[in-house]
């Protein structure tokens, strides 16, 4: 498991390089710059700044420049906050997303997964209609749309919950519940589908043989081996929580990165762009690897193959 864990992450380098060289040029070649404001600067003394950041040189010297740094782990300065670097604003931002994210994927996790499970128990009947008719309409709205009906009833209706912060315990419900509702429904979807493709598999056959409730048979049994294609799911679904942030955060003025990487994207803060473009692509590779460890952890066969020194894409191949 250590040599798959460490081939995985070597493979990544060369696409975070792809990442950084991409996101470095983008950003130079849209229109403005991070020193020009509606009120414009001076120009001697934009110039100043200019050649304070090294944004003065030749492109390619200040890619090369970049690069070094990057390699070293320096993310470089921020523009619009002198003093403070941009490492060090992403790790203060970031314990914010992480939370918010780890919230809502809580969230559609325990919505989710019964959901679609008690569906697909109930296969056919009224409700396993109503679950899936939920199901479909919760594909269908964005969390753009849910997020501020949610505030309008449990913030200025009900006053149960605040609209805006992220100060108390109670702050972190509508924000994640927004989120996650929105990744609950595909995953109730996937969940009851995968659950009525093991139905009629032979193991399940013999375990209601063995007199097990029927319960247990679907719940244990059944359940356990319906979550490879629903974990292979979440790993999308979480990276799709991190960059469906920016809207929320900014719906319940939450002090994250999403908000942080909209601002830098309008200030033109070339530096505050790729690092957090990098930090969002890592994390997404970081969490595929996690869903790729969880589907070996959950799959026997593929076990035995990783420990053999076998890929996983191998062990799929031969128990097709």
């Amino acid at each position: 498991m250590l040599s798959f864990l460490l081939k995985r992450a070597l493979a990544m380098l060369p696409v975070l390089w792809i990442v950084a060289t991409a996101v470095f040029f983008l950003a130079r070649f849209a229109p403005g710059g991070p020193f020009d404001m509606e009120r414009p600067l001076p120009e001697h003394v934009k110039a100043r700044l200019n050649a304070h950041y090294g944004l003065d040189r030749p492109l390619a010297e200040q890619y090369v420049r970049y690069m070094a740094n990057l390699a070293r782990g320096d993310l470089g300065p921020s523009y619009k906050y002198p003093g403070w670097s941009v490492g060090e604003l992403i790790a203060q931002r970031a314990r914010v997303s992480a939370e918010l994210g780890a919230w809502a994927l809580l969230a559609a996790i325990l919505a989710g997964i019964p959901a679609g499970a008690l569906a697909a128990r109930r296969h056919g009947s009224r409700l396993d209609r109503a679950l899936t008719g939920a199901a479909a309409l919760g594909v269908c709205v964005p969390a753009f749309v849910l997020g501020p009906l949610l505030a309008l009833v449990f913030a200025l209706k009900l006053g149960v919950f605040n609209a805006l912060g992220w100060d108390t315990a109670g702050d972190r419900v509508l924000p994640a519940l927004a989120l996650g509702l929105t990744v609950a429904a595909p995953l109730a979807r996937l969940t009851r589908a995968s659950m009525l493709e093991v139905a009629g598999q032979d193991y399940m056959r013999t375990a209601r043989a063995k007199g097990l409730s029927e319960a247990r048979v679907w719940f244990v049994h059944g359940l356990r081996n319906a979550l490879t294609p629903v974990v292979t799911f979440l790993g999308p679904a979480a990276a799709g929580l991190l960059s469906g942030s920016f809207v929320i955060e900014s719906v319940f003025n939450i002090p994250g990165l999403g908000r942080l990487f909209v601002s830098s994207a309008f200030d033109r803060e070339y530096t505050m762009i790729c690092g957090t473009v990098l930090f969002y692509a890592a994390a997404l590779m970081a969490l595929n690897l996690a869903v790729e460890v969880a589907v070996v952890w959950l799959n026997p066969r593929l076990r035995r193959s990783v420990a053999g020194g076998g890929g996983t894409g191998g062990a799929e191949g031969g128990g097709a």
